[in-house]
């Protein structure tokens, strides 16, 4: 099977919806199918993975993102070869999977990764709620409607579509994760030679650091609970455009020494690190399925975060960590229990563990392969028509 995968932003951007791309065409293509990355921008840059395939566009300050209307001719016809294409942003990647593959009955997949609505506040904030909600309202359904399947990875953020008004069949296939490395990192250096003492409790947080990842809100509970437990640190492994802004954040707090910044780590450095870590800490509200809770979870390590979509979806209270309030005193207060409870940490751990197991990457995997196989198979007797071969013919000249 030919797979496209459409992107609006890929390597060397670093997120979620990323890492679940390549880790996906990996695991697909170790079980004999093509898989090609369709995405903008950064044309020089050299990949480390083969078939991803480039449009040039115009670079959205310093985003990551870029912004192009059209695929490049060869692109483009690359692109209608596809038995099928999997969208993982609705509007430019999304529009030219209806523009260019619609008419040539190419099933499209879409999941939804990302809470828009959220983010839409995030990153522009001049613009007022109500309108970015109403844009939403008004482009969702109507896009949803147009897909040959919608997926979300989780239950909270098949609602949240809901609200939007989207009314498609939506069906829920979880984000997946190589556990193996998770399970059995490779070794790093002891504790202490990391600048860490055997007795000091470690908390971590891995990811994007951007206003709706909710980094300052984590560093002022941290440096609460850091006044009441004196053995206790923060490591935040990561980057992105606030960065420096929160490490001066954090550099005026009475826990500036107690806070510690790795930036961007290379992936397969990441299980290594989580592994000698006690406790992982998110304070983010945008998530839809979170990876990196699920690899904290593979890892041992219970999770402290806030009830919402995404992280109340992957996280069982009791079971697997704890749920707050969105608020940084409750936040702060279950921070300290954690910290102080060993006991507890260690029931958690194992639950976590054992719960982490439903998202391997071979079964996500092998589930989506049987959504793909469906539509493609659906979808064949349709491409065999004269009506197809005229219409492929007017593509491919064009």
């Amino acid at each position: 099977m030919r797979i496209g995968m459409m992107t609006d932003v890929y390597k060397p951007h670093i997120s979620g919806i990323t890492n679940y791309i390549s880790l996906n065409k990996h695991f697909l293509e170790l079980v004999g199918h093509e898989v090609f990355v369709f995405t903008f921008g950064d044309i020089d840059y050299e990949d480390d993975e083969s078939q991803i395939i480039r449009s040039s566009g115009f670079p959205i300050v310093d985003t990551g993102y870029y912004l192009s209307l059209r695929y490049n001719r060869q692109a483009k016809r690359l692109l209608q070869s596809m038995d099928l294409v999997h969208v993982h942003h609705p509007f430019l990647s999304g529009n030219l999977a209806l523009r260019y593959c619609r008419p040539l009955h190419i099933p499209i997949i879409f999941t939804n990764h990302t809470r828009y609505d959220l983010y839409a506040h995030a990153y522009l904030p001049l613009l007022p709620e109500v309108i970015s909600d109403k844009l939403l309202q008004t482009y969702m359904p109507s896009f949803c409607e147009a897909m040959d399947l919608v997926i979300s990875p989780s239950s909270g953020m098949a609602e949240v579509l809901r609200q939007l008004g989207v009314k498609s069949e939506i069906t829920i296939v979880p984000n997946g994760v190589e556990l193996e490395r998770f399970h059995q990192p490779a070794p790093i250096k002891e504790r202490s030679d990391l600048g860490f003492s055997a007795d000091e409790v470690l908390l971590v947080y891995t990811g994007r650091l951007g206003p709706e990842k909710n980094i300052e809100f984590l560093i002022k509970t941290f440096s609460g609970t850091a006044e009441a437990v004196r053995n206790i640190r923060l490591i935040i492994i990561g980057s992105g455009p606030e960065e420096e802004i929160y490490r001066e954040k954090a550099a005026r707090t009475n826990a500036s020494e107690r806070i510690l910044f790795l930036g961007r780590l290379d992936y397969n450095q990441l299980p290594a690190y989580l592994s000698i870590c006690d406790i992982f800490v998110t304070a983010s509200l945008t998530e839809v399925h979170p990876l990196s809770v699920i690899e904290a979870m593979a890892s041992g390590l219970p999770v402290l975060g806030i009830d919402s979509v995404g992280v109340g979806d992957t996280v069982e209270p009791g079971v697997t960590g704890l749920l707050s309030s969105n608020d940084p005193a409750a936040f702060a207060s279950m921070m300290t229990r954690l910290c102080l409870d060993a006991e507890l940490r260690h029931i958690l751990s194992l639950g976590a563990r054992k719960a982490s197991k439903k998202y391997a990457i071979e079964y996500t995997t092998q589930t989506m392969l049987e959504y793909y196989q469906r539509l493609v198979n659906k979808a064949v007797p349709r491409k065999r028509g004269l009506r197809y071969r005229i219409r492929s013919l007017m593509e491919l000249i064009r």
